[in-house]
């Protein structure tokens, strides 16, 4: 059987605890969902905050939700350069002994002690999805990109849980260099 999985492109982005939502935003504040992500429940937010590095600002940067418990800053390699800040590469919520950065809203700012982090590469199932697949969670594979600049990411980490749905997650770095595009089919090896 062949498996194919998905792609989405992820480009910067926050994501923020409640207590940091409310000093940016106000007391109270409740994200406002403009647009429903791949994975179940997981919304891109109409609000956005600027951040501070060392070196420059970037502002605009999108809110993901819905809250998390702590707030993490997922950039590219180049959004690091920028902000001046050596993020390293990591799974979603693995943010010990990151640099922090100051993330400033509309009604305050918060200077986040560690965060930014530069999102591994991976691919996301559902129980039932990784079985049909022979995959379980914490696996590593290995996934082919198809086209002109068609290339093989190698370590590739398999997200398996009950909340989520196949999807394969690049940063805009990493889909630019092999020219792919959102929705595209890639093939896990």
């Amino acid at each position: 059987m062949e498996r194919k999985v998905p792609i989405g492109l992820s480009n910067k982005h926050i994501h923020v605890s409640q207590a940091d939502l409310e000093v940016l935003f106000g007391k109270g504040y409740q994200l406002t969902p403009m647009k429903d992500l791949s994975q179940p429940g997981q919304f891109a937010a109409e609000e956005k905050v600027d951040v501070v590095g060392p070196k420059s600002t970037i502002k605009g940067i999108r809110i993901l939700g819905p809250v998390r418990p702590q707030t993490q800053l997922e950039v590219s390699i180049g959004d690091g350069f920028c902000l001046g800040i050596k993020a390293p590469l990591r799974n979603s919520g693995d943010i010990a002994d990151t640099p922090g950065v100051k993330v400033v809203g509309p009604v305050g700012e918060v200077e986040i002690p560690c965060g930014a982090i530069v999102a591994a590469r991976h691919i996301h199932m559902s129980p039932e999805e990784g079985a049909a697949f022979g995959l379980k969670d914490k696996d590593i594979v290995s996934v082919q990109l198809d086209g002109p600049r068609g290339l093989i990411l190698n370590n590739v980490l398999v997200r398996v849980h009950p909340e989520f749905k196949l999807d394969m997650h690049l940063d805009v770095e990493e889909g630019n260099a092999a020219g792919a595009r959102n929705g595209q089919m890639a093939t896990i090896l």
